[in-house]
């Protein structure tokens, strides 16, 4: 198994990231916002991410890029459930991860809600897969 998150997962193109605001899902556990969208990717991944931290929480760019490193982390370790999936449904994700809370949380807590997003994330697919 592969927990590797490398520069193939990181989604640059701006034209899929304004295709995600304007028509993608969204899933909340806190701490964070995940908006999603089922697109075709340029590379040959199952998902491409973004990680953010709001500007107008964390003013210094040390916080924000601790922050963003932290949730990184913690996506990276809980990936796998995700990956498999959408390699098993042939499909491929957009997603753009927002953290929300005005203060650093731990490393433990983040791995959590993490977890519990990417379980939200497949049980919305799967829901849209049956109505579809």
């Amino acid at each position: 198994m592969n927990f590797s998150l490398g520069k193939v997962n990181k989604l640059c193109s701006p034209k899929i990231i304004d295709e995600i605001f304007e028509s993608g899902m969204q899933v909340k556990s806190y701490p964070f916002v995940l908006k999603f969208k089922e697109t075709t990717l340029p590379k040959n991944v199952p998902f491409q991410i973004v990680f953010s931290a709001p500007k107008r929480t964390f003013r210094k760019a040390v916080q924000r890029n601790r922050i963003k490193r932290l949730c990184k982390e913690a996506f990276r370790v809980q990936r796998h459930e995700l990956d498999t999936y959408l390699k098993n449904q042939d499909k491929q994700l957009a997603l753009f991860l927002v953290y929300t809370p005005k203060e650093e949380l731990s490393v433990n807590l983040l791995g959590g809600r993490t977890e519990k997003l990417i379980k939200k994330i497949i049980s919305q697919l799967e829901s849209n897969d049956a109505k579809n």
